[in-house]
């Protein structure tokens, strides 16, 4: 039967729900054995922990076996919609002439899927209401894009529009961050790597794309900072304070550290590896306080 043309289309997907996939993030990308991954993976080839029924088989115990990039991985929901949507609920598995196409089509559909969970996520802000029409125009741009044929999603070259959505979302977060005053800390991809940052008032930094891996942010006040694209592998969140911080995602949160002193953003899980406890912070030494982030 064909699909009624004036029914609604079916919402997106911005949320991964593996049990609507085909386990595409764990066929698609390529790894490299590292602290990351206990083995080497290519590209377009079965990770060999995938199940027959597309599920990962030690997804319960991937970072004592060895695999903690997975846990940070995150399809943003394009996984189930490339699957259910654009393929009509086919996948690489029962139908094997799709494979390479569908591989092909995955890593687009995830950029296009990033920018909508940004985009909609700065809607939601009410400081960003002055550039509210251009990102709702972006926002129905990107899902006419999302839910273009598997030939168009080939071929598709994501680079410019999403350099058009970044100079948005750059504008929306600087009317946000604004409320904390004009002198907020600049360290758009910054490297970061390993810094102290213990306690440091980041209200409002703009830290997006930055290396913060290793990064010591215990008790640090990073409420409305701009954490887009910033990379917290590792990074210690014990008692920190990320209540309204932009841009955050669960796969960033995954990627750090943090105790039961550490307060998130609404809609955000704490990890299970995640101390229960509150850790104590230690005081920064005065050599340490004498280089502080520039304000």
């Amino acid at each position: 039967m064909d699909a009624d043309p004036a029914a609604p289309a079916e919402p997106l997907a911005l949320r991964a729900d593996c049990a609507r996939c085909a386990g595409l993030c764990c066929v698609v990308p390529a790894f490299v054995a590292s602290s990351d991954f206990a083995f080497t993976k290519p590209a377009a080839t079965p990770c060999l922990h995938l199940q027959p029924d597309a599920r990962c088989g030690i997804h319960a115990r991937l970072r004592e076996r060895g695999f903690p990039g997975c846990t940070v991985y995150d399809c943003f929901g394009a996984g189930q919609d490339v699957v259910q949507l654009t393929f009509g609920g086919r996948d690489w598995r029962s139908d094997p002439a799709l494979a390479e196409e569908m591989f092909a089509v995955f890593p687009v559909a995830r950029q296009l899927h990033e920018l909508l969970f940004y985009l909609t996520a700065a809607l939601d802000l009410p400081g960003a209401a002055p550039v509210h029409a251009e990102l709702a125009r972006h926002l129905a741009e990107t899902e006419r894009l999302a839910r273009s044929a598997p030939s168009v999603l080939r071929a598709l070259d994501v680079g410019p529009h999403r350099d058009d959505v970044a100079a948005t979302l750059r504008r929306a977060s600087a009317l946000v961050r604004s409320a904390v005053g004009p002198r907020t800390a600049d360290h758009r991809g910054a490297d970061l790597l390993g810094a102290d940052l213990r306690g440091v008032d980041l209200r409002g930094a703009a830290l997006a794309g930055a290396l913060l891996v290793g990064a010591d942010l215990r008790g640090a006040d990073l409420r409305l900072a701009d954490l887009v694209g910033a990379d917290l592998r590792g990074a210690d969140l014990a008692g920190a304070d990320l209540t309204d911080t932009l841009f955050l995602t669960q796969s960033q949160v995954n990627a750090a550290r943090g105790d039961a002193a550490t307060r998130l953003p609404t809609g955000l899980e704490r990890p299970s590896h995640w101390s229960a406890e509150r850790l104590p912070v230690p005081p920064r030494s005065r050599a340490t306080r004498s280089r502080r982030a520039r304000r």
